[in-house]
């Protein structure tokens, strides 16, 4: 068992921890934090990860699936299809860091797997555990401001390193990597979209984003509000930033990271993961998520993440990108939102 310290009585689970690259090490450290026994698997850096919280290594997907209760999947994109359904088809619940894949067909068929199978599914949207945004969706549910108008939200920082990132086809991009995090709180705060518009500056060339980039999305939803979102990856040393303004018809809510003195570089160790608000190590939204998934699996309730709204927020993410392509706004259908 990992050592640490617990942060609830939580019963111990066994834990697969499916890839070893920078963002692992924050979902590392929330398993740690509630004492649970851990098992990684990974391509490359398995052994490092593994030393540094009294992990296990497991040789092969076959063996850590006979080992676990429940697995984590922190790898590129573009393979959380596979991982997933594989855990599925073993009858292991399934985290899965956002996005759940890198299209909506994939993602529904993860989804309508782990329901059929009677697995439990949990897209990692960690966003909506940062404090900021989950007192603004209190407030909102509360009627502080009334109905929303307009929400203003933009996210930048330094562009992650590894190449999958700036390769769309294979589940990279600004759009699909970075600004889904502003999708998916647009969703939570706002309702379903059933349009959305979008450009990038610079495009996309012969399937390589450039750097630096910018994407702004506008999404009309189906409740009349609009969402102006902007995400930009910038060069080594841009310092992070997000924002969020929401205008209702009775009042106003915001948040500007700007105002925090905590530095998220201080926490989470690789540009991968630099695309998120400051936290502080010894309250992460990390260990919040992953405490609400363990305590949904003990307890047969609902997260506040669902299989449904990984595939909301991959839909949009199609739909901005079909935008660029097409020149012209296009319209979300009820079964793609």
């Amino acid at each position: 068992m990992s050592g640490g310290r617990r942060r609830s009585a939580l019963p111990e689970l066994r834990v697969g921890l499916i890839g070893a690259g920078g963002i692992s090490r924050v979902h590392a450290d929330a398993w740690r934090d509630l004492g649970s026994r851990v098992t990684v698997m990974s391509r490359t850096g398995a052994a490092k990860i593994a030393a540094e919280h009294g992990m296990r290594v497991a040789p092969d997907i076959e063996t850590l699936l006979a080992e676990a209760d429940v697995v984590d999947i922190v790898t590129p994109s573009g393979t959380h299809v596979a991982f997933a359904l594989a855990a599925i088809e073993a009858g292991v619940d399934v985290i899965c860091e956002k996005p759940l894949a890198p299209t909506a067909t994939e993602a529904r068929r993860i989804v309508d797997a782990a329901r059929a199978a009677g697995v439990r599914l949990f897209p990692a949207h960690v966003v909506r555990y940062f404090p900021a945004y989950a007192r603004i969706k209190a407030q909102l549910d509360a009627g502080a401001i009334g109905e929303i108008l307009t929400q203003r939200l933009s996210r930048r920082g330094s562009a992650p390193s590894a190449p999958w990132f700036f390769r769309e086809s294979t589940g990279g991009g600004v759009i699909r990597d970075l600004m889904i995090h502003d999708i998916d709180q647009a969703l939570w705060f706002a309702g379903p979209a059933v349009s959305v518009s979008a450009v990038q500056n610079p495009p996309t060339v012969d399937d390589i984003v450039p750097l630096p980039v910018t994407a702004e999305v506008v999404l009309t939803h189906a409740s009349g509000a609009q969402s102006h979102l902007q995400a930009t990856w910038g060069a080594p040393g841009v310092p992070f930033r997000t924002r969020v303004q929401i205008i209702g018809t009775h009042g106003e809510l915001s948040h500007d990271s700007d105002e925090s003195s905590a530095s998220l570089a201080d926490t989470v160790p690789d540009a991968a993961a630099r695309h998120l608000p400051p936290t502080s190590p010894a309250d992460s939204p990390y260990a919040l998520q992953i405490a609400d998934f363990v305590a949904a699996i003990r307890d047969g309730r609902d997260a506040r993440v669902s299989g449904a709204d990984g595939v909301a927020a991959i839909a949009v993410v199609e739909a901005a990108y079909a935008s660029i392509a097409s020149g012209a706004p296009v319209a979300l259908t009820e079964t793609s939102s």
